[in-house]
């Protein structure tokens, strides 16, 4: 388990990489009514992708309350896809978003993996973290039916 601070923790911010920590309702509250990317899903289906996610990571406040999440699926060895990363809007601009990608990515066992993502927003965030365009190796499938086209 790795828990995480910034130098100072100034902020009252702590990071986590420990699953039994998390909220699973604040992560559906997020998901089910901000997240651009995942609304169609159920909090059933949710809560089996946190539950089979290779690694998770929490963002929480002094007293406990979570307001970021990130998941990662991995086969464990090379590969890693991130997801449903998200700061609470009233807790954002403590770099939040770089804490939670950073400590996913890098701090943790897939840091030399090679990672992939699928976002419309927040690019400069991942591009500080090393993800790029995808370039000549990268093809991908798109999703059929209900994760076609994210609602707006």
């Amino acid at each position: 388990m790795t828990t995480s601070r910034p130098a100072g923790a100034a902020d009252g911010y702590e990071l986590s990489d420990d699953p039994a920590r998390l909220d699973l309702d604040a992560v559906w509250a997020f998901l089910s009514t901000e997240a651009y990317w995942g609304r169609w899903r159920t909090r059933a289906d949710v809560e089996a992708q946190v539950a089979g996610a290779w690694r998770v990571v929490g963002a929480y406040t002094a007293d406990g309350a979570q307001v970021g999440f990130a998941r990662a699926v991995s086969d464990g060895a090379g590969f890693a896809y991130l997801a449903d990363v998200f700061v609470a809007p009233e807790h954002r601009g403590h770099r939040l978003g770089h804490r939670l990608v950073e400590t996913m990515v890098d701090h943790g066992p897939g840091a030399d993996f090679r990672w992939v993502l699928f976002t419309r927003d927040a690019h400069a965030l991942y591009a500080a973290h090393g993800f790029g365009e995808p370039g000549e190796w990268a093809m991908v499938r798109q999703a059929r039916g209900a994760l076609a086209a994210p609602p707006a």
